[in-house]
Order: structure tokens, then C-alpha cells, then sequence
């Protein structure tokens, strides 16, 4: 028996576009201050599965499994950056400045759709990985990972300033010097899932890599080694890192 919590239903996603310069940008938040979880660490957008998200799911859904936590990925990323990613009907600015407005007003997702006239193309996230580690936080998350291209024209990304006290778009190679610098900090599957990222030239080869590794649940698990504990995740998920010393992944 273990004293964990019971993990809580989430998802994320990691929206990427192209770069003239190099390997596709990804867009990243800081987490508030003042969350209850991963305080101040850069993450994707995301967040917990709510009730209303598998209204949506049952409508848009199509049969999909997983449509309630690609509904919340989509959700979670209006809400905290402001970008409209997953739904058939592309929103004007004004349409998605008034999804974003309504959600934070506590609407629920599938009230506004109906009120736009809009529907979801939740086949738009592939994908990417889920996470659900046994650390002995205060809470604790099962969370999919989706990666998604995000749509032309989208508008300039923004932090609600509420669970993001930013956003922005870098490469995960850039994301990644920042934290080894000491400039910013992220949660162990967040690194994992950076450096994962950063291997890919394109969108398409993000992917391919996606369509290579079937998702598996990973809950990193820690094991000695000469001596030393390691937190390790399964060799053959597609992570090029899957050992850290436990002193750094629970520091960082």
C-alpha cells in the first residue's frame, strides 16, 4: 500500500509552428506563482479533465477514447495563451478573444462552442505520451500529452496572468539551456518531454517519432546504481534521456 494520492485525470498540449531559423517552435508557459502544483516551472498548456469536457467529447468525439482529454488540451490552451488550435470552423480574433473571455468567466467549453457555432477536430492532437509519477506531491496527475500544429493567422499568444504568468514561443533546445543555466526550472517529465522535442528538425517528424512509440502510461520509478538512486523511465518509450540522479530530478 502506498500513501499516494489518487491521480488527477489532465492533458496537455505541445503546440508547434514552424521557425525560419531552425527546429519548430514550441509554445510555453510559466506557471503562477501561486499554483498549487509545479509553482513558477515552465510547462505546456494544460490542465484536469472536467465533467464538461466529456459533454464535448460525447459531441465531438467520434468514437475516440481519449476525446475528453484532447477537448480539455484544446481548452486549457485557449484559456491560458489564447490560441484557438482543434477546431474545424478556424475562430476569427474576436471569436476566440470571446471563447478565452467566456471560459475565464467560468462558461463552460460546450456552451461557447454551441453559442459560435463552432465544432472540434480533435484528430488535429496526435498523440505524444502519458505521464502519471508516484512523487509524493500534494497533487498528483495522469496527464496525455498531445503535440498539434497551431494555426495560421492564430493571434499573438498571451498569458491569462491568472495559472500563466507567461507565454511564449522558443525552441525546446532553447527552453532547455534556460533551465540548465538556472534561468528557469521544469518538472522532470517536462525535461524529459523537452529533450525529446528537441531531436526534431519539423512538425512531421514529431509526428513520425509519435507514430513510432505507441503511448504508454510512464511513471518514472527510482532504482540504485553503483551505489547512487536514479529516477528512470521504461528504455523503449523514446526519450533519449531515461535516467537522472534522483538529487537533480527532484531538484530542478
Amino acid at each position: 500500500m502506498t500513501d499516494f494520492p489518487e491521480p488527477i485525470p489532465a492533458a496537455t498540449l505541445v503546440l508547434m509552428r514552424p521557425s525560419a531559423s531552425g527546429p519548430p517552435d514550441l509554445l510555453v508557459i510559466e506557471r503562477a506563482a501561486n499554483m498549487a502544483f509545479a509553482a513558477g516551472a515552465l510547462a505546456f498548456p494544460g490542465g484536469r479533465i472536467d465533467p464538461d469536457d466529456h459533454a464535448s467529447a460525447a459531441l465531438h468525439g467520434a468514437g475516440l477514447a481519449d476525446a475528453a482529454a484532447r477537448v480539455a488540451a484544446i481548452r486549457e490552451t485557449i484559456e491560458e495563451t489564447g490560441i484557438a488550435v482543434g477546431i474545424r470552423q478556424q475562430p476569427d480574433p474576436d471569436q476566440a478573444a470571446s471563447l478565452r473571455n467566456g471560459l475565464a468567466a467560468g462558461e463552460a467549453f460546450s456552451r461557447l462552442l454551441d453559442q459560435h457555432r463552432l465544432s472540434l477536430d480533435l484528430e488535429a492532437l496526435v498523440p505524444f505520451a502519458r505521464w502519471c509519477p508516484n512523487f509524493r506531491e500534494t497533487r498528483r496527475f495522469d496527464t496525455h500529452f498531445y503535440i498539434a500544429e497551431a494555426p495560421a493567422g492564430a493571434p499573438l499568444v498571451s498569458a491569462d496572468e491568472t495559472e500563466a504568468a507567461r507565454a511564449f514561443w522558443s525552441s525546446a533546445a532553447a527552453v532547455l539551456m534556460e533551465i540548465e543555466a538556472g534561468e528557469a526550472r521544469a518538472i522532470f517529465p517536462t525535461r524529459r518531454n523537452l529533450e525529446r522535442l528537441a531531436r526534431f528538425a519539423s512538425i512531421d517528424d514529431a509526428r513520425a517519432d509519435a507514430a513510432l512509440h505507441p503511448v504508454q502510461k510512464i511513471t518514472p520509478w527510482v532504482e540504485e546504481r553503483d551505489g547512487r538512486h536514479w529516477v528512470c523511465i521504461p528504455e523503449e518509450a523514446g526519450y533519449p534521456v531515461t535516467a537522472e540522479l534522483f538529487e537533480t530530478a527532484r531538484r530542478r
